[in-house]
C-alpha cells in the first residue's frame, strides 16, 4: 500500500513539472512588432546629434591654431552661417592662483543655426540628421525570450550642411552615418515589457 502510494506521489510530481513546462512561454520576437518597436525608438531618439549641449560656446584663444574639438569645428560652422563669433572676456581660475581674464572667441547660434538645435529633456543638441527604419536585416533573442539584440539599416534626412567637404572634414563620423544610408548596420537592445518591446535606455 505504501509503495503505492510512493508511485502515485511520484507520478504526480512528474505530471506536474510536465505541466509547467508546457505551460505558457513567452511569445517570439517577430518582425512586425520589432518594426513597430524600431519605428517608435527612431522617432523619439533618432536625431544624430553633435554633442555641444551649451551655447554659446567660447573657445579660448590659446586653442586657437590646436586640434582641440572646438577650434576645429566651430570656425567650419562660421563659415556655413550656423553660428557668429565674437571676442569676450572670461574669468578663469586655475588651482592656487587668482582668477584672470582670458579672451575668447565666443560663438552663438544664428536663426539659421537654431534650425538645428533641438530642445528636449533632459538637454538639447545640435544635430545634423534624424535617422528612420529602413529595414531590419535579423535579430537575436535571449533564451528567455525577455530580450532581443536588434540589427537593422536606416534611411538618413540629413541636413544641407552635411554635405560641405569642411563639414565632413571636421564631422567625420557625422559624414560616415550619412554616407552609410541604406547600407551601414546598426544594433539596438530591446527588453520585453507588458506592453510591448522598449528600447533600453528610454
Amino acid at each position: 500500500m505504501n509503495n503505492n502510494r510512493k508511485i502515485s506521489t511520484a507520478l504526480a510530481a512528474a505530471t506536474l513539472a510536465m505541466l509547467a513546462a508546457c505551460g505558457p512561454q513567452q511569445p517570439q520576437a517577430n518582425l512586425q512588432d520589432l518594426t513597430a518597436a524600431m519605428n517608435t525608438y527612431l522617432a523619439a531618439k533618432g536625431d544624430l546629434c553633435l554633442g555641444k549641449t551649451r551655447w554659446p560656446i567660447d573657445v579660448p584663444q590659446r586653442e586657437a591654431g590646436t586640434r582641440a574639438r572646438n577650434a576645429v569645428q566651430m570656425p567650419v560652422l562660421e563659415h556655413l552661417g550656423l553660428v557668429s563669433a565674437s571676442a569676450a572676456q572670461v574669468g578663469e581660475a586655475r588651482e592656487g592662483e587668482q582668477p584672470t581674464q582670458v579672451t575668447v572667441t565666443r560663438y552663438a547660434l544664428t536663426d539659421e543655426g537654431k534650425k538645428y538645435f533641438h530642445a528636449r529633456e533632459p538637454q538639447g543638441d545640435f544635430c545634423a540628421a534624424h535617422l528612420t527604419l529602413d529595414r531590419i536585416v535579423g535579430w537575436e533573442a535571449a533564451k528567455d525570450a525577455s530580450a532581443v539584440a536588434v540589427t537593422y539599416t536606416y534611411r538618413i534626412d540629413a541636413a544641407p550642411w552635411t554635405g560641405d567637404a569642411d563639414a565632413q572634414r571636421v564631422f567625420p563620423m557625422v559624414d560616415r552615418v550619412v554616407r552609410g544610408a541604406g547600407t551601414m548596420q546598426l544594433k539596438q537592445n530591446f527588453r520585453r515589457t507588458p506592453t510591448g518591446w522598449a528600447a533600453e535606455g528610454i
